[in-house]
């Protein structure tokens, strides 16, 4: 899917659209997200554990992960490690609600976003609309 937009010459520009990866196994929150995110414009694919994700072969270029961090068959900070050891470097949210201080810390040097239950208002777009501005990783260290 593409999506276009105008330039100040009127000249039309077809971008890939943006892609949400999904991945919690809690069906009424994946289905809530892809409700709200295709209505803002995003491509979105739902995915209800780590094995699913990681089984995929064709995960776009161009998007996000959003990653709840209890998963039943491995926590989201390490699927999010598995996936960097396969070289998907997609900008990256983990979700979760009480994260301990360590979590935390984890979470900080692994270069990504913390989304704190419970998902309110706009503010979950707004971080997945930073996480793309800020594009792809290009080392592990970001």
């Amino acid at each position: 899917m593409h999506s276009s937009t105008t330039t100040k010459q009127g000249r039309e520009l077809t971008r890939p659209m943006p892609a949400l990866i999904v991945v919690d196994d809690d069906a009424a929150v994946r289905n809530s997200l892809k409700f709200v995110f295709e209505m803002d414009g995003f491509s979105v694919r739902l995915y209800a554990s780590a094995s699913e994700l990681l089984n995929e072969t064709d995960l776009p270029t161009y998007g996000c992960l959003l990653i709840d961090y209890y998963l039943p068959d491995l926590n989201g900070l390490d699927l999010l490690t598995r996936l960097r050891n396969h070289g998907v470097v997609l900008p990256a949210l983990l979700v979760t609600g009480h994260p301990s201080l360590t979590l935390r810390r984890r979470v900080k040097q692994a270069g990504i976003c913390l989304v704190e239950k419970p998902l309110l208002g706009d503010r979950l777009a707004e971080m997945v609309r930073e996480s793309l501005e800020q594009g792809p990783l290009t080392s592990p260290e970001r």
